[in-house]
């Protein structure tokens, strides 16, 4: 009934007459789910919603944290002590991070232990891959920004690693730094790679992930 009412509206009519509204629910709703399904095939659905819950989290700490080397520190310490229920999410920020971390591993091992890496399906793969990958960048450059002991030497141990790579290897280290040491423009480039580059970059192959799920459907048990 209460569909009913909704679909015979005159908004709902409107919008329908311009996006085709009924055709993009029919394609939805009648889409086949294989019976093997279960639990373990929502995993990936679950690091989704974990990502979501990073992004609104971590957009609302950017109103009080101050990226610089003096005041990031006693910013995160005024988020958790001051802000109201800025330790909650701050708290909920960080958990949902490492259950982000855990759910990408399962859906990951659930992938390749079912099969599903396989023809027709390696792009999609390729992309999951790629997003792991952007999933760890989240945790190593999300560690630094409180900038006390523990988040300053995790940079100066992980930014120094590329350095034992032949030839090039001094030179990924002062692009990653942004000098020769670790220091203010080493927290910017780590700030801006968590808030915004990485963000971007993983919607994008987020994106493209979903499309090759929804065009090639879910893969079938082994």
């Amino acid at each position: 009934m209460f569909t009913k009412q909704v679909t015979d509206s005159k908004t709902y009519q409107w919008f329908n007459e311009r996006l085709d509204v009924d055709a993009i629910s029919d394609d939805i709703t009648s889409k086949y789910v294989p019976p093997h399904v279960n639990i373990f095939y929502c995993l990936g659905g679950i690091t989704l919603v974990c990502f979501l819950i990073q992004f609104a989290t971590g957009f609302a700490m950017t109103f009080y944290y101050k990226p610089t080397v003096t005041e990031a520190l006693a910013s995160v310490q005024y988020i958790m002590t001051e802000v109201s229920f800025g330790w909650l999410i701050r708290s909920i920020h960080r958990w949902s991070a490492s259950m982000m971390v855990l759910m990408m591993i399962l859906h990951t091992f659930r992938v390749y232990l079912t099969g599903g890496f396989k023809n027709p399906r390696e792009l999609t793969w390729v992309t999951g891959v790629i997003m792991a990958v952007i999933t760890v960048s989240f945790g190593v450059t999300g560690y630094s920004l409180p900038w006390d002991q523990i988040g300053y030497w995790a940079v100066k141990i992980v930014s120094g690693v590329p350095e034992a790579i032949p030839v090039v290897g001094p030179l990924i280290v002062e692009l990653m730094r942004g000098s020769a040491s670790v220091g203010q423009s080493t927290l910017t480039r780590f700030y801006s790679l968590h808030t915004f580059v990485l963000p971007w970059l993983i919607a994008v192959f987020m994106l493209l992930h979903f499309l090759m799920i929804r065009k090639q459907g879910i893969s079938g048990p082994l």
